[in-house]
């Protein structure tokens, strides 16, 4: 039985990630903060072993210790699109702080493959490095830490860039959730003109990327740092996303286009670097996704 250790197991793709692992047979230890909701674990908490985080090093090496992974699947971490001055500490504190604790963990248990999460918002306007906002620079931040672990411990390490993502169950505040709240209530939306590109990616596709990088780190096929872009490669306006859903959905409902200015550094257009996953590709198209996604509300 493979171990795995996953952080951000809490959330909406880490729970996923999950509930694929224990079906394929992976024994899965998690490390939350004991105010953690782990509603998105629900009939899977007795089939997982908890650990928890309160601040300090220490508590992520004894879980470590005690979990002893094949597999490092490092998902948590802190998003927010635009950061208040209140925002830096606690962006810090979850995005490198605990990332670091992790990989310094690892480091002393013995403990080498590592599966981390970053963003495609750490390439704004496909430069090589250009964070569109402090969460992505918290994220290109720790992938620096990262390779001082590699040179020094020989860490193992495949990184995956993610896109936008969606999929039953997803309790985060994303367009796809505004159109169904704004459906049920009978309000208007408020919306940027909606010229914006996105690319989105069914979560079944993201976890098994995630599955698929872990057979190259347990097949010990990684040598140092491979970064991976994941995504689905089909751009659609946000306008036109929005008339899809609506379409599929059945919903009726009133949005004011270009009510709202476009955010400082709004991505316009997705940053690509062109270095897939090998044997990854995505397999739900939007349309199938969107239709998936509909039949779960019912």
């Amino acid at each position: 039985m493979k171990r795995a250790y996953v952080t951000g197991g809490s959330g909406f793709i880490g729970s996923n990630l999950i509930r694929r692992l224990i079906n394929e047979g992976w024994l899965v230890h998690i490390i939350v903060r004991k105010e953690s909701n782990l509603d998105c674990l629900k009939n899977l908490t007795e089939k997982i072993v908890i650990h928890y985080y309160d601040k300090s090093t220490q508590s992520v090496i004894n879980s470590i210790e005690n979990a002893k992974p094949d597999v490092v699947f490092h998902l948590a971490s802190l998003f927010i699109s635009e950061h208040m001055p209140e925002s830096v500490s606690p962006l810090v504190e979850s995005n490198i702080l605990f990332s670091t604790q992790l990989v310094e963990a690892m480091s002393i248990m013995e403990i080498k493959k590592i599966i981390n999460t970053g963003t495609s918002w750490q390439n704004f306007n496909n430069k090589s490095y250009s964070p569109v906002n402090l969460y992505a620079a918290t994220k290109e931040a720790f992938e620096c830490i990262l390779q001082y672990y590699i040179e020094v411990f020989s860490f193992e390490v495949v990184t995956l860039r993610l896109y936008d993502t969606y999929g039953a169950d997803d309790k985060r505040p994303k367009i796809l959730n505004l159109i169904k709240k704004a459906s049920e209530s009978g309000e208007s939306l408020a919306m940027s003109p909606g010229t914006q590109l996105l690319d989105l990616l069914h979560v079944d596709d993201v976890v098994n990327a995630y599955i698929i990088a872990s057979e190259r780190l347990t097949k010990n096929e990684v040598v140092g740092h491979e970064i991976y872009q994941i995504s689905s490669a089909n751009l659609i306006t946000l306008k036109d996303l929005v008339e899809k859903f609506c379409l599929i959905a059945g919903y009726k409902l009133h949005i004011d286009w270009g009510v709202r200015e476009y955010k400082n550094r709004e991505v316009m257009i997705p940053s690509y670097f062109k270095n897939n996953l090998p044997n990854w590709k995505p397999v739900i198209t939007l349309d199938a996704g969107l239709l998936k996604l509909t039949k779960n509300y019912e």
